[in-house]
């Protein structure tokens, strides 16, 4: 430690590889939370979303999608709306994330942005993103674009999710759906297949150390310096 001389010792901590590969994982199957961002009857960004849904159960996911209708705009209310509360309860009942969202102006849709801008980086000592997986889709009505999926992906660490390396653009969105809203099969469809599939399997690898991964030297020092405040807050008090 001596040419290190910047760092609290009390909080420098040794990798420790047993951390990173735990002798028992669980066994439930992964839970995966879907959002999509469009209120649109015939919605696109729905309907890669549920086709998404359906490529996690086959992959052995538990699913559920998240229906924005009735969401308000942030600020407008409180987290008591049960909007808001059903999709942070979904959040922090979630091990991983899909975010699927047309391509709106050159951008993610205002109710793509919307719930993500619900969801807290902190409630109270819980982070409920902190850690879990995430896999970024977008819709396209003309040629295909990346613009949203780089938008998501920025959101995506913003909120210190894992964001895996794979993800899907769909252009001419029209055209690869039916009137079933089933996706038609195609390269569009195969890309969804892999993003799903990658998904699946770095929620897995990850959501058993997902503390550990994200556990900050940083952090521990501010955490340390509070803790040394309230002790010595005590003692003074103690003291009178």
């Amino acid at each position: 430690m001596a040419d290190t001389p910047n760092i609290s010792e009390e909080c420098f901590r040794p990798i420790d590889p047993a951390a990173l590969f735990p002798a028992t994982r669980s066994t439930h199957k992964p839970r995966i939370l879907i959002l999509y961002g469009s209120l649109r009857e015939r919605s696109f960004s729905r309907f890669a979303a549920e086709e998404a849904g359906r490529l996690l159960e086959t992959f052995g996911a538990e699913v559920r999608i998240y229906d924005p209708h009735g969401l308000p705009q942030t600020d407008t209310t409180g987290p008591d709306h049960p909007k808001v509360a059903e999709l942070r309860d979904l959040v922090s009942w979630c091990e991983g994330m899909v975010w699927s969202s047309p391509e709106r102006h050159g951008s993610m849709t205002s109710i793509m942005k919307s719930q993500i801008d619900w969801i807290p980086l902190s409630l109270g000592s819980v982070r409920p993103t902190q850690g879990k997986t995430l896999a970024v889709m977008q819709v396209c009505g003309g040629s295909q674009s990346f613009n949203t999926v780089n938008q998501l992906r920025i959101l995506g660490r913003w909120m210190r999710l894992l964001t895996i390396p794979n993800q899907s653009s769909v252009a001419k969105a029209w055209d690869e759906f039916d009137e079933a809203g089933r996706m038609k099969p195609s390269p569009y469809y195969n890309r969804i297949v892999d993003v799903m599939e990658e998904l699946v399997k770095f929620t897995l690898l990850t959501r058993d150390i997902k503390d550990h991964l994200v556990d900050r030297y940083s952090e521990r020092v501010e955490s340390h310096a509070e803790l040394s405040k309230r002790m010595s807050q005590a003692k003074a008090a103690a003291s009178e």
